[in-house]
């Protein structure tokens, strides 16, 4: 799972195929983005919230497809490329002065038959796009919703978090955290951080004593 752009992964992050948990709350989007020839218009919007495996997929999508890969935000009004498979991450932050150029890349890709992923961590209902053609382009693309992480994923997620950062932590602890934090990719990453930094600071092991101390205070 990664950052999504709002979330700050610590060096080192496994984004490899092999490194992603699939269950119930992603397991449509992992089957969509297996098969691009499948897309209707060969376009898809990967939605879901910060921190849920978005750019994970994307960067995975990326390396099995040729894709070239770029952020919403940092596409200019000259935007061209040649690639025929293309990925727009957190495409609700496209500029204004940009929509134009995702407009021409839009008709060039389907003219060319080529394949178009868009992430974002709200619906493309939502995406504040002013030019209507595209606008309306947009709203029309298929989506691949992924929800709120399942027990299953929650765990995993955990897990992976402090394996990222070069923590093995004992299972006890990953299915306490899981029963007692809110149930989203966000409230995970934030419970795995503060750990690190209190461990550190206090010079204390990560363990279930320290997990309820900073539980109690959240």
């Amino acid at each position: 799972m990664s950052d999504q752009l709002a979330f700050d992964w610590p060096t080192g992050v496994a984004l490899g195929p092999d490194d992603f948990f699939v269950s119930e709350a992603n397991a449509q989007a992992f089957a969509m983005l297996s098969a691009p020839e499948t897309w209707p218009e060969r376009k898809l919007a990967l939605i879901g919230p910060t921190g849920s495996g978005k750019s994970h997929l994307a960067r995975v999508f990326q390396s099995q497809n040729d894709a070239v890969l770029i952020e919403a935000a940092t596409i200019g009004a000259d935007f061209r490329t040649d690639a025929r498979t293309v990925i727009i991450e957190d495409i609700e932050r496209l500029p204004p002065l940009a929509e134009e150029a995702v407009f021409h890349l839009h008709n060039n890709l389907r003219s060319a038959r080529g394949t178009l992923l868009l992430t974002s961590h709200v619906p493309p209902s939502r995406w504040s796009i002013a030019l209507p053609d595209l606008a309306s382009r947009m709203q029309a693309t298929t989506v691949a919703q992924i929800t709120n992480p399942d027990d299953a994923l929650l765990s995993a997620l955990i897990m992976k978090l402090f394996t990222d950062r070069q923590i093995n932590p004992q299972p006890h602890l990953v299915q306490y955290l899981s029963t007692r934090i809110e149930r989203s990719y966000a409230a995970a990453a934030e419970i795995v951080a503060r750990l690190d930094t209190a461990a550190l600071a206090l010079g204390r092991k990560i363990n279930k004593a320290l997990a309820a101390e900073l539980l109690d205070k959240m």
